[in-house]
């Protein structure tokens, strides 16, 4: 699994994660939007575009960070999701806490 974080305006950051999100995997995951909420980015976006598959442990790295996001004031957005991802959200109902959006600039606009 290979991650790539990027920077937006200051206050937002946008990560990347390519592969396969799973229980090797999401603690950097977590761990990644820990740090970006430490270091003022208030907004994280998950661009899931790239993630082949994802488990329950994907998942809660996900909510994870949302808690960690909302906690500092902000906010963790999904955009991109596979197919694989987005049955795996809507088969968990995670749907409607993670609301996939189409694209990351839609996500950093919402």
């Amino acid at each position: 699994m290979e991650y790539e974080t990027q920077e937006v305006d200051g206050t937002a950051a946008v990560i990347v994660p390519r592969g396969r999100l799973t229980m090797a995997s999401a603690p950097e995951l977590k761990a990644l939007v820990e740090r970006a909420v430490g270091s003022g980015r208030t907004l994280v976006v998950v661009d899931l575009g790239e993630t082949a598959f994802m488990d329950s442990s994907g998942l809660g790295a996900l909510v994870g960070g949302l808690r960690s996001a909302r906690t500092a004031g902000g906010d963790l957005r999904i955009a991109r999701p596979t197919e694989q991802v987005s049955t795996v959200l809507e088969l968990t109902t995670m749907d409607r806490v993670l609301r996939p959006f189409d694209s990351v600039e839609e996500a950093l606009d919402a």
